[in-house]
């Protein structure tokens, strides 16, 4: 299949910091990568946690959506094809890692992406975020926004997606449990774990 241009390649990162976040930052010496299924919070918890720790937050799925025009991440995936949007995400989250040290939220998929996964690993802290299927098909449920969910029954989908891409995410540096309970006490977990791996 002919491969699709994509809108990845125009992304403007400069504009992509949380205009929230402090910027005086720790020393810290890697960005931070939340990875996860869909719906366990990465994009909420990473954005608390940079408040926190006082970086930048970008979440990778907005970014891919600025680089579109404004067009959702599911509506790119729909148009571009999986192999397309992958390829893309890929991309993009190479350049998020080069730049200033900051946490990202990515995609669900984005980790399961071997080169994506050596070069997470070799550039950045990773944290697993993690939580029951029970619960991911709750929180997921609430918008239509997930093509991977659509057209069957979204706890059969998500419990064979925890399944397959289980072993990947279990390569993470860091791994939290993130349940039904309040978000403040997972970012409060993740910085008690920083401070173990930094060695602090």
């Amino acid at each position: 299949m002919e491969k699709l241009p994509t809108p990845f390649e125009s992304l403007d990162l400069t504009s992509l910091a949380s205009k929230d976040a402090p910027h005086d930052r720790l020393p810290l010496e890697r960005p931070i990568v939340l990875v996860g299924l869909m719906g366990v919070g990465k994009s909420t918890v990473g954005r608390r946690l940079a408040k926190r720790l006082r970086l930048p937050f970008v979440d990778s799925d907005s970014a891919i959506e600025d680089a579109a025009g404004g067009a959702s991440a599911a509506e790119v995936f729909d148009l571009y094809g999986e192999d397309n949007f992958r390829d893309g995400e890929r991309r993009l989250v190479a350049r998020l890692v080069e730049g200033e040290r900051r946490v990202i939220a990515t995609g669900g998929g984005a980790f399961v992406d071997p080169t994506t996964r050596l070069l997470l690993k070799a550039r950045a802290v990773t944290v697993w975020l993690d939580a029951p299927v029970e619960v991911l098909a709750e929180r997921t449920g609430r918008r239509d926004t997930r093509p991977l969910l659509r057209g069957g029954d979204r706890a059969v989908t998500l419990a064979r997606l925890d399944r397959e891409r289980r072993p990947y995410y279990a390569e993470a540096d860091i791994h939290v449990r993130s349940c039904d309970g309040a978000h403040g006490d997972v970012v409060e977990a993740i910085v008690a774990a920083l401070d173990d791996w930094f060695g602090r």
